[in-house]
C-alpha cells in the first residue's frame, strides 16, 4: 500500500510517499480502507520531531481519517463496509490503517468522507473542552483565539450550537469573513483585542476564553474574563508557553483550565464514544459542518502539511487517499493532480 512516511525529522520537505506492507491489526483493532485524512498541527510537529510523542523512525504520518471498515473484532460493533471516522497517533496518511476500536466512530449518512476526516480530532477535543472542562452554559459568552483554524472553527461552531455568544479573534479580513460564516457573532482583530472585547461587552468581559494559541496574548485574555470566568488552554501554536501569576486568579475569581483530551479519554472508559454521541445529533441537524480549506492528493501530503505551517489555512486541510468515492475499496484510483473537494 502507499503511505506518507517520516524517514527523518526534517519537516514536511523530508516526507516520502512510498509502498509499504499493509498493517496487521491486533485483536482490538479495526482495519480501515482510508478514503481521506485530516491534517492537524501535531502532524507538522511530528514531522519535525518537536511533538511530545516521538515515534521511532520510520513511521507513517497522520492522526485522523475517514474510510470504510475492512475487518473488525466482533465485540467492536463494526462490520466490513461500515463508514467510519477514526483517530490515531500515526498511520492515517496511508491506504490502510489499523486503529484501536475505541477511537473508531460511525459516520452518519449525511457526512461525507472529507468532512468525516475533519471531525474527530478537533470536534471531540472541543466537545470535551466546552462541556467537561469549561461547563459552558447556554447564554454565556466565549472568546475564541485562532478562530479561523481547524480547532478554532470547531470551537466557533460548537459554541454557537450550544447556545453561547461567540467572539472571534482573527488576524486578517479574510479570516474575519470566514469565521462570521462559521457562526461567530462578533469578530475582533488580534491587535487590541482586549479593549475591543471590553467595549463589545460593556466592560463586563466574557465568561470563557478558548486559547489554542498561547504566547503574548495570554495575559490580555485573562483580563477579558468576567468574574468567575474560565480560560481554557488547548495548545501553544504561537510557540511560546505563557505563565501566569496566580494572584491574578484571585482578583475576579477566575480559572485557568488545561484541556488534554487524549490524556483524559485514554484513561476514562467510554469517553471517546460519549463525546462522539454528543456530536452526532448536531451533525445530523447541520449545526456543525467542518469547513475545508483545500484537499490534496496523497502524493502532495507534504504540501498539505506545509500549508498548515503557513498559518493561512481557513478551517481544515484534507489529504485525499482515494479520489473517486464511487470505487469499491479494492479498486483504487490515484490522481496526480489536485483533487476537487466536491469529489469527497
Amino acid at each position: 500500500m502507499r503511505a506518507v512516511r517520516v524517514l527523518s525529522r526534517g519537516g514536511p520537505a523530508a516526507l516520502v510517499v512510498d509502498d509499504i506492507e499493509e498493517p496487521k491489526p491486533d485483536d482490538d483493532a479495526v482495519l480501515i480502507d482510508v478514503v481521506a485524512a485530516g491534517v492537524n498541527f501535531p502532524d507538522l510537529l511530528l514531522s519535525q520531531g518537536t511533538y511530545q510523542i516521538r515515534p521511532d523512525l520510520p513511521f507513517v504520518l497522520g492522526g485522523e481519517l475517514a474510510g470504510v471498515v475492512v475487518a473488525a473484532p466482533a465485540a467492536s460493533g463494526f462490520r466490513p463496509g461500515d463508514r467510519v471516522a477514526a483517530t490515531t497517533t500515526t498511520g492515517a496518511f496511508a491506504e490502510m490503517a489499523a486503529v484501536d476500536a475505541a477511537t473508531v466512530y460511525r459516520l452518519p449518512p449525511e457526512i461525507g468522507f472529507a468532512a468525516g476526516a475533519c471531525l474527530p480530532m478537533n470536534y471531540l477535543t472541543m466537545s470535551f473542552a466546552l462541556r467537561d472542562r469549561g461547563q459552558l452554559r447556554a447564554g454565556e459568552s466565549v472568546l475564541v483565539h485562532g478562530a479561523a483554524g481547524g480547532l478554532g472553527s470547531a470551537a466557533v461552531q460548537l459554541c454557537a450550537a450550544l447556545g453561547a455568544r461567540v467572539y472571534s479573534v482573527v488576524s486578517t479580513a479574510a479570516k474575519a469573513e470566514f469565521v462570521r460564516k462559521a457562526g461567530s457573532h462578533e469578530v475582533v482583530p488580534v491587535e487590541g483585542f482586549k479593549d475591543a472585547i471590553m467595549d463589545l461587552t460593556g466592560g463586563s468581559g466574557v465568561d470563557m476564553v478558548v486559547d489554542p494559541v498561547g504566547g503574548s496574548r495570554f495575559l490580555d485574555s485573562l483580563r477579558c474574563l468576567a468574574p468567575l470566568g474560565r480560560l481554557l488552554v488547548l495548545g501553544f501554536t504561537a510557540g511560546e508557553i505563557p505563565t501566569v501569576k496566580v494572584n491574578r486568579l484571585l482578583l475576579n475569581n477566575i480559572d485557568v483550565r488545561g484541556v488534554g483530551w487524549g490524556a483524559y479519554a485514554d484513561r476514562v472508559t467510554g469517553a471517546y464514544g460519549r463525546h462522539w454521541d454528543h456530536l452526532v445529533p448536531m451533525l445530523e441537524r447541520g449545526l456543525i459542518t467542518p469547513p475545508i480549506d483545500r484537499v490534496y492528493p496523497l502524493d502532495q501530503a507534504a504540501d498539505a502539511i506545509g500549508r498548515l505551517a503557513s498559518r493561512e489555512v481557513l478551517g481544515k486541510v484534507v489529504v485525499a487517499v482515494r479520489s473517486d468515492l464511487e470505487q469499491p475499496p479494492t479498486a483504487r484510483g490515484h490522481s496526480n493532480g489536485p483533487v476537487p473537494s466536491g469529489h469527497l
